[in-house]
């Protein structure tokens, strides 16, 4: 008989992640996945997993959820408090949960989302070859509700042969994100002087990003060529700038074309960094 998770508060926003649709952006299909790749295969790897199970992405806490048999979980990303009935439990950790318990996180005292990984993964039907929630395309299973209740698959002790380690030292969420840029493809649409600026300027997450993309707000980047730009490929980590001149980086939800000119590309080690940066936080690139 197949175990359940029953979602008994979804939070503000908890979405069923894994490694996403890849391979299919040709047709259109964007990849979506974990927005913070390093805490999902971590959570994973904490409970016996592979890194393509999927996880709970939950957005600023708020999550609770139990489960009808005993179970083995993880939380890891954001930095909070992770409450099984009524006993306090930390982060990065193997925990072992009765059933009928309720597992509660708390409000984020540092980063944006924390992924909740179980033994087997939860094993929503697959789109794709991906159990993923897509929130532009609607692609995937939708957003987790109250009431939500989802099948917890098998676990296979073959996946890792970390399966026993019942915890990771993690560092801090870092007050301010410090990541490295490559020279984007449309970087001749831009001032002698963009590039530097961006490089060398702070800007903060602006109140209006989400899993589509990190809206920043700062020093605008000024383009020398005006012209309209046909659309063409965006793939994750693509610094757009818009009419307004301030940044836009795309993340794991983004579109699968964009009509403004990309001025650098985010380093995919440095996606999990902004994947974590609550709005306000101060944002710096470096040239790689």
């Amino acid at each position: 008989m197949t175990s359940h998770a029953l979602i008994r508060k979804a939070g503000p926003l908890s979405t069923l992640q894994d490694l996403g649709r890849a391979g299919h952006m040709g047709t259109g299909i964007p990849v979506s996945g974990a927005m913070d790749r390093r805490s999902h295969g971590l959570a994973n790897r904490l409970v016996g997993n592979g890194e393509h199970r999927a996880t709970i992405e939950a957005t600023l806490g708020g999550l609770e959820v139990e489960f009808d048999e005993d179970v083995r979980l993880a939380v890891t990303g954001a930095e909070l408090d992770v409450f099984v009935g009524e006993r306090l439990e930390g982060i990065n950790a193997a925990l072992r949960v009765p059933a009928g318990t309720p597992v509660r996180l708390g409000m984020p005292r540092a980063g944006l989302r924390s992924y909740l990984a179980v033994a087997g993964g939860f094993d929503a039907p697959a789109l794709f070859a991906s159990r993923s929630t897509d929130v532009l395309s609607g692609l995937g299973p939708d957003p987790l509700a109250d009431g939500t209740s989802i099948p917890v698959g098998v676990p296979d002790p073959a996946e890792s042969p970390t399966a026993w380690i019942d915890h990771a030292a993690v560092a801090p969420i870092a007050k301010v994100v410090e990541a490295r840029i490559l020279p984007g493809p449309r970087l001749d649409w831009f001032t002698d002087d963009a590039l530097k600026l961006l490089r060398t300027s702070a800007y903060s997450v602006g109140a209006r990003s989400n899993r589509i993309g990190v809206r920043l707000e700062g020093p605008e980047l000024e383009r020398s060529i005006t012209d309209e730009l046909t659309s063409e490929g965006i793939i994750c980590g693509a610094i757009q700038v818009p009419a307004s001149g301030q940044p836009l980086v795309f993340m794991a939800d983004h579109p699968t074309t964009g009509g403004y000119p990309v001025i650098a590309v985010v380093h995919p080690d440095d996606l999990p960094l902004l994947a974590q940066a609550a709005p306000g936080t101060q944002v710096r690139f470096r040239l790689d």
